[in-house]
Formats: C-alpha cells, structure tokens, sequence
C-alpha cells in the first residue's frame, strides 16, 4: 500500500538535497548569480516534464504521494544512480521501485575474482534463462563446464537432454523436480522485459525435447533455489556431497550467483584432488 512521506519530510529533504548538488552548467543551462547552489526547482521541473506547482509541493511535503511514473522521471532528471532512486522510492511511496531486469554474456572483472577466490567450492554465474556466463576452475573441473561449447552453456538443456548429466545426478528426478520450479520463478521475473522472449523459447524448446521437462511444466509449481544439500556421482571422484548457496548480484538482478560448497573436509579432498589430476593432464 503506497503512504506519503513521512511527517518530518524526508521525501523533500532528500529531493531540494540532491537538487543542490547538480551543477548546472552540466546541463547547458547559463550560470549567471545564484543565490543557492544547484538547480532551481523550475529547472528539475521542466527536465522531469513535471509542473513547477507539483514539484514544488513533493519538497514541501504537499499533495501526498506521487505515482511511480513521476519518480522515474524526477529520478531522471536529478541524475540519481540506481541506489539513490530505489531510495526515493522507498521515502515517497514506502517500497522499492520494480527491479529493472537486463539480459547480458559477461561480468565484472569484480565478480570474476569472487568466483576464483572460491579454490575449491565450485561456483558460477547464471542468466534469467540459465545461461552460464561465468565460472570457477573448481565448477570447470567438477561440472565439466570448461569443455563445453557455447551451445551447451545452459544448465537446463544439460539436465534435460544430457544423459552424461543425468547420470551425475544422485536423484535426477528430484533434482528435475527443483530446477524446473526454480526456473519458473525466473520465468515470472523476466515477463516484463527483453528476456521474456528467450524464455518462452527455451520452454517450447525443453518442452519439445524432453517429455519429463514437459511434463514438470505443466505442474506450475515454483520454489525458490536458496540454500540446500546437492548430492552428486562423480564419474573420477565418486560420491559428492555439497551445501549450495544462490544469491542474486547486487545492482544485477538479471544474474545470480550459485555457490557449492563441500560437506565435509573429505568432500573437499576429493574436490581438490580433482584439480589436482585435471592440472597435471593439461600440462
């Protein structure tokens, strides 16, 4: 339920604060004496296509909460970073602003050296529609990701129409189960943006190559991936147990990042002498 700012006008505050911070002659405007530094309230006004009266009345704390479609383009016009917008949002109508999603094949150098920094906890980083677009050396060895080719970069037609995958799996069908609710949550999420597409594509996709994958669809059910225990049947290493982790990248909710950890310190020996055998026979 949307509510007005609150009674000591933080929204307004916040506005006139960022106001006052923007320089005007980075947006053309002539500088000329000012008694106050920033841009005049007319100024944000005409960049936001807002009445002067109407953004004059949000500083004051006046006329009660304005539509999401305002904000934007006030957020806009003040130049706010994603951060600073979601906080207006949140001081004008009491929640966050609907998460802007974007498909994408890479990221940050950052992110990367997260990853790598996990020797040996397999871990990568997946897309909306479950595109693997970056990896670990410990999932390259684990997950056999580093042989794959583009066209196999997608952790659903691996499950589904991989039989050397399906084999991996301790429990397939539960695992199946998981995964294909988990990616209907995802499915909802992308609804309104440019991955919609790739979505229901990937689906019809699934649908007409694996009756099991068909099939679970059709049951809507949706969970969340979380945290959980994976168990897995190593073709070199033999049983595996892992706790897994998601999360979703901060500023980057079109990415999550999926983290294996082992169970026991001899789950981690059996992942580090993977690594071990997979370095001396590339040498």
């Amino acid at each position: 339920m949307s509510r007005p700012a609150t009674n000591d006008n933080a929204l307004g505050a916040y506005l006139k604060d960022r106001r006052t911070r923007l320089d005007p002659a980075a947006f053309g405007i002539a500088g000329g004496r000012r008694r106050t530094p920033g841009l005049r309230r007319e100024e944000v006004a005409q960049r936001a296509n807002i009445s002067v009266t109407w953004y004059t009345w949000l500083e004051r704390g006046r006329g009660g909460p304005p539509s999401a479609a305002v904000l934007d383009r006030i957020a806009s016009a003040l130049m706010l970073t994603d951060a600073e917008r979601e906080h207006l949002f949140l001081l004008a109508l009491g929640r966050p602003p609907e998460v802007r999603y974007q498909e994408t094949e890479s990221i940050s150098p950052r992110i990367q050296r997260v990853l790598d920094a996990l020797v040996y906890s397999p871990a990568y980083v997946k897309t909306l529609t479950w595109d693997l677009v970056a990896w670990n050396h410990a999932a390259g060895v684990v997950f056999n990701y580093d042989e794959l080719d583009p066209s196999q970069r997608n952790i659903l037609r691996r499950i589904f129409c991989d039989p050397q995958v399906r084999d991996f799996q301790s429990d397939w069908d539960s695992v199946a189960r998981l995964l294909v609710s988990v990616f209907r949550a995802d499915a909802a999420r992308a609804a309104a943006t440019d991955a919609a597409a790739s979505v229901a594509a990937l689906v019809e996709e699934l649908s007409r190559a694996s009756p099991e994958f068909a099939m679970l669809w059709k049951t809507h059910d949706v969970r969340s991936f979380g945290e959980g225990t994976k168990q897995l049947l190593h073709p070199q290493g033999g049983p595996l147990v892992f706790e897994h982790s998601s999360f979703v990248i901060d500023g980057r909710p079109d990415l999550s990042m999926v983290i294996y950890s082992p169970a026991t310190p001899a789950d981690t020996d059996v992942v580090r002498s993977l690594i071990e055998k997979h370095q001396k026979a590339s040498r």
